[in-house]
């Protein structure tokens, strides 16, 4: 791309769509950066894509290569995203900056030009992406494109500060000896004989032992703390990830369709709490089969508009904002994703740029994203649909790939 600058800057204040169809046009001939080790906790190489994949305006060629931990990222023409130019673009610009606050490896400078540009719409920041930034196609090491794409969000729940009527669920805060015994006590030990160990570091209590799990597998949440049964307002605080016991997740909606309580696609959450309800007896056993417990610390809720922080670091945006194995792609990294239709209510594809800036014991793999829908009701609804097939690009600073 650096062979056509001149025309790109003028494109570039067009701002149009006609500008973004010219520019995928050139880079089907625009030569890659050289094979340079730039980017930390990688190494290079250009060999011929082992895929074989490219797009019909682009000739097979050499192609620049990153090998990560746990992916390889192969150098692509922009007219190789599907959709592309088609997002709504702006959107993703709060989420970069957000990012931006703490960069990843190699992003410093491009954060600085961030800071200081102002892209009005869709178009500009389409365009800005594209001057600053290099697609990279993300796959396994041995060549697999396809991943897996799920939800999360932030529950919303009302709690109290001490046992009240139906209020009987403890959410603890982390023992002080939570890094001297790893693994820690299991749940079914913690909720049992070990309870002790955990009395006094109550920081709420819910009224649904599935809420705390829920609360526990989304790593994060908003409560409304009642100061009494028949309070309607309260007052929100968030609760933070602070640790767990370091026993492995189980999911205990796989668990009910392999008893054949819950037929496959039918394990959301509304199903799972309905099957508990009417299956009292067996509650607290199946909930035991999760052994993974997670502790929280309360901080204030100051602007309701804001998201948790994720893993990163910084806050999480709804719908632009996604966990990932950061052995496959960095905190910081942006990326195009391409899933199945989070609705099912058509054949459009999920088309979208997001941050890479969080991450989850269960999102591992090269091809592995959980999108962030928000917090309350419709983004649970959203969260709890949402298992699609997966695509991703990388997108990177170009001048951290070498002259």
């Amino acid at each position: 791309m650096a062979s056509a600058s001149n025309a790109w800057c003028e494109r570039l204040q067009q701002g149009t769509a006609a500008a973004i169809l010219g520019l995928l046009a050139a880079c089907s001939s625009t030569p890659l950066p050289p094979a340079t080790p730039p980017v930390p906790g990688s190494k290079t190489s250009a060999p011929s894509d082992p895929s074989g994949a490219s797009s019909a305006s682009s000739p097979e060629r050499a192609r620049l290569v990153l090998q990560r931990e746990r992916s390889r990222w192969v150098a692509v023409d922009w007219s190789e995203l599907p959709g592309w130019g088609e997002d709504r673009a702006a959107e993703l610009w709060p989420a970069l900056l957000q990012g931006c606050a703490r960069p990843a490896a190699g992003w410093a400078e491009l954060c600085a030009r961030a800071a200081l540009a102002s892209p009005g719409d869709d178009h500009e920041v389409t365009l800005w992406l594209m001057q600053h930034l290099q697609a990279f196609r993300v796959e396994s090491p041995e060549g697999e494109t396809q991943g897996l794409l799920t939800g999360y969000f932030e529950p919303m729940l009302d709690a109290t500060r001490k046992p009240l009527g139906g209020y009987q669920v403890p959410v603890h805060a982390a023992p002080p000896d939570l890094q001297q015994r790893r693994p820690y006590f299991s749940r079914q030990q913690l909720e049992g004989e070990q309870r002790q160990r955990l009395r006094g570091l109550e920081l709420a209590y819910l009224d649904d032992p599935l809420d705390l799990l829920v609360l526990q597998i989304q790593g994060s949440g908003r409560l409304r703390v009642k100061s009494h049964l028949n309070d309607e307002n309260g007052s929100w605080v968030r609760l933070a990830f602070a640790g767990h016991n370091d026993h492995p997740y189980q999911s205990i909606g796989k668990l009910l369709i392999e008893r054949g309580e819950l037929r496959p696609g039918e394990a959301s959450w509304p199903a799972i709490r309905d099957w508990l309800r009417r299956n009292p007896q067996q509650a607290r056993e199946v909930l035991w089969s999760n052994p993974r417990y997670v502790f929280f610390r309360e901080e204030p809720l100051a602007d309701p508009n804001i998201g948790p922080r994720g893993a990163q670091g910084v806050p999480l945006t709804p719908g632009r904002s996604v966990a990932v194995d950061r052995g496959s792609i960095p905190y910081g990294t942006a990326l195009w994703l391409e899933a199945g239709d989070p609705l099912q209510s058509g054949n459009s594809p999920l088309r979208r740029l997001v941050m890479a800036q969080d991450t989850g014991s269960a999102i591992t793999g090269a091809v592995r994203a959980d999108f962030f829908w928000g917090w309350g009701r419709d983004a649970e609804a959203q969260a709890g649909r949402m298992k699609q097939p997966l695509r991703l690009w990388a997108l990177w600073p170009r001048r951290s790939l070498g002259p």
